[in-house]
């Protein structure tokens, strides 16, 4: 150790702009480093699930669910072990890989069995949501909405709409669709009586809205020196215009939607709710208690995007909706 004596001797000046270096840059390195409080534990896990509206439990398990991991242990690689859940219209699989897996391999080969297995499912069963998360990913925060002049189905629809891109675009947020409400769907309530008398049945009734309310791309028609968009009649825009769509013609009189059953703006069956008033910012706290970590400076980032979102109260007013925070993790 003589020789770098020695050195800071010879050139003392050099030691001391070090030194300044150390006592400039020191502080700012430990303030911007990332702190976290969960560790990173490498265990890859994709999720896979399966929506199909009205489908039992036993029949999701049976026909989806059971085919499904059939393909899985044909097609993909490294498959440690799956776990699966089968509920009302929706089947869960989580599929756990080996620690040394390549998990862009193994998500290209689980879409590509979902792509080929929904073949051999029961008629309509769409791809399923694919998503890519580890053992250490948990939630973090949780939102609430609520409203005193809205619905369920407006409410849910503006907090999937409006405030979930809102919240997104926030750095290392993953943000799950919208939960605990009513899902707004166009209902159509047929009359069986009104049905019976005109000689219908509902399949009649289905295949006529089919083929009433389709989307056929048109194109352009020159007249002329001037050139016109040609638009078809071809696809209703307002609920009014199904309850108008033609269903069956009979001695020369036509057999509207209307005539057999009402088109409104409903939702599907609920199957779960939220509840409130349980609702605290981990921030409103001293100093010296508030949360610390780059996942509870997400949180907070979150909570102002939540609190300009309710000011701005999505141009209904202020006391027309509302947003609360009722979960969190703070260290």
């Amino acid at each position: 150790m003589t020789w770098l004596v020695k050195v800071a001797l010879d050139r003392p000046y050099t030691f001391i702009v070090m030194a300044l270096m150390i006592l400039i840059f020191g502080p700012l390195a430990a303030l911007r480093t990332p702190t976290d409080i969960f560790p990173n534990i490498g265990i890859p896990v994709l999720g896979v699930a399966f929506n199909y509206s009205g489908l039992s439990p036993d029949e999701m398990g049976a026909r989806i669910v059971a085919s499904y991991e059939r393909f899985l242990s044909n097609n993909v690689n490294d498959v440690e072990h799956s776990e699966s859940q089968s509920m009302t219209g929706l089947g869960i699989i989580k599929i756990y890989f080996q620690p040394n897996v390549d998990i862009r391999l193994a998500t290209a080969q689980v879409t590509s069995s979902a792509q080929t297995g929904i073949r051999q499912m029961p008629v309509g069963t769409q791809p399923p949501f694919i998503i890519n998360y580890s053992a250490s990913t948990v939630p973090v925060l949780q939102m609430a909405f609520s409203s005193t002049s809205l619905s369920e189905q407006q409410v849910l629809d503006l907090s999937q709409n409006f405030a979930r891109p809102r919240l997104t675009t926030v750095y290392g947020a993953a943000v799950p669709f919208s939960y605990g409400g009513k899902y707004r769907s166009i209902q159509i309530d047929l009359d069986p009586q009104a049905m019976q008398a005109r000689g219908l049945s509902a399949i009649d009734v289905q295949n006529a809205f089919a083929n009433q309310n389709q989307i056929v791309p048109t194109g352009n028609i020159k007249i002329g020196s001037y050139q016109y968009v040609v638009k078809l009649n071809n696809a209703a825009e307002t609920i009014e215009g199904i309850n108008d769509l033609p269903i069956k013609t009979v001695n020369g009189g036509t057999v509207y939607l209307r005539d057999v059953g009402h088109v409104r703006d409903g939702n599907t069956p609920q199957q779960n709710i939220v509840c409130e008033e349980l609702s605290y910012s981990p921030w409103h706290a001293l100093p010296e208690h508030k949360p610390l970590g780059a996942v509870n400076r997400m949180r907070k980032a979150i909570y102002e995007r939540i609190s300009a979102l309710r000011r701005s109260s999505l141009r209904l007013g202020p006391k027309s909706s509302s947003s609360s925070s009722f979960f969190g993790r703070s260290s």
